[in-house]
């Protein structure tokens, strides 16, 4: 934390960016934005956090942010948080927010009157440079939303509807398309993928059951390798020579699809969205079936940033794990917003926006 607290920085705002896995406060200078202190907690959506815990969230982000020293000096703060995607005033998500978030501040002694609340999304999107009042925002990580920007509301959305009804191309669906690629490797509906094997370790599944999985002689796998050892589980030519898939027998099948079924269903769906990497790393191995998941992926995102109606040279702001330097779906979806001739910002979450909201409180 920066303890610079002088007369330079006698006025204070705090941004919030509360998420569904974690919650994150950052103290700034009112006169210029600079960060003064962070702090973080748990999650933060304002829907599906009960509205006790939530509160507990928030106090406890804002304060590891704010020292008791300076609490007397927060003159405005504004929160992005998920859950809070309805524009208008009695949203539910927005309701709490601001019920938790008002609580959270009088526990901590912090009087300011100027409070703001707005979506992630919101807060994502102001987090491009030059704090953008208008524009497009793509999220895609665990969830996937597009959404229109006008005058820093929300006032169009494209999907976030929930593992259930949407979030397509999103990390859950990633995710889950790598199951049912590798289940369908198993009952002989889909080619072979080294999915069915990364799948399998991953979710922890007894080795024997696992393409090749009973070859005579097979070295046990190294870290990070395939199991059973160098060279195993990665694709050599074309379709039909996955190694270990030819002596995969019908009762290993049977046995993975038995053992990988009661784990997948024993865990929140969300939770799907940890595999992604291992759709990305099998990609990488040009194994097509995870280059096809990929594409039809970013081909899912690109869709919901075309129900906007976007517009040649309009500002797009991009967030989320799938999206950031590196991130399995960069490559692919900016070549196809840059032709949509899109303007393109990626922002690593709704912090710096925030902070640029509170500021513009006051």
């Amino acid at each position: 934390m920066n303890n610079d607290f002088n007369q330079e920085s006698r006025e204070l705002v705090v941004g919030l960016d509360a998420g569904g896995t974690r919650t994150r406060a950052v103290l700034a200078a009112a006169a210029d934005g600079r960060v003064l202190g962070e702090g973080a907690a748990g999650p933060g959506n304002a829907l599906t956090v009960p509205l006790p815990r939530l509160t507990d969230h928030l106090a406890e982000a804002l304060a590891q942010a704010v020292p008791e020293s300076a609490r007397g000096r927060v003159a405005a703060v504004a929160g992005g948080f998920a859950g809070a995607t309805g524009a208008a005033e009695d949203d539910p998500g927005r309701l709490n927010a601001l019920t938790a978030l008002t609580a959270a501040l009088r526990r901590l002694g912090i009087s300011t009157g100027s409070i703001g609340i707005s979506s992630d999304i919101e807060a994502a999107f102001a987090s491009a440079p030059g704090t953008p009042a208008d524009g497009l925002a793509l999220v895609a990580g665990t969830g996937a939303v597009a959404m229109r920007i006008t005058d820093r509301c929300c006032t169009a959305t494209v999907d976030g509807d929930g593992w259930l009804l949407g979030d397509d191309g999103s990390g859950f669906w990633i995710g889950r398309e790598a199951v049912r690629a590798a289940l369908r490797m198993a009952d002989g509906r889909g080619g072979p993928t080294v999915l069915a094997g990364a799948v399998g370790r991953a979710l922890e599944l007894p080795g024997e059951v696992l393409p090749g999985g009973r070859e005579p002689g097979a070295p046990p796998a190294g870290p990070g390798e395939p199991h059973g050892g160098p060279g195993r589980g990665v694709l050599h030519g074309g379709p039909g020579t996955l190694p270990g898939s030819a002596t995969w027998s019908l009762a290993d099948r049977e046995a993975y699809r038995m053992h990988l079924l009661p784990v997948v269903m024993a865990e929140p769906p969300t939770r799907l969205a940890r595999l992604a990497p291992l759709v990305a790393e099998a990609a990488r191995q040009k194994d097509p079936v995870a280059g096809a998941i990929l594409d039809e992926a970013a081909e899912q995102l690109t869709d919901a940033v075309r129900a906007l109606a976007p517009q040649p040279g309009e500002r797009m702001v991009a967030t989320g794990g799938l999206l950031g330097p590196g991130g399995p779906l960069t490559a692919l979806l900016t070549t196809r917003l840059e032709a949509l001739g899109l303007t393109l910002d990626r922002v690593a979450d709704g912090c710096a926006g925030s902070v640029a909201l509170a500021r513009l409180l006051l």
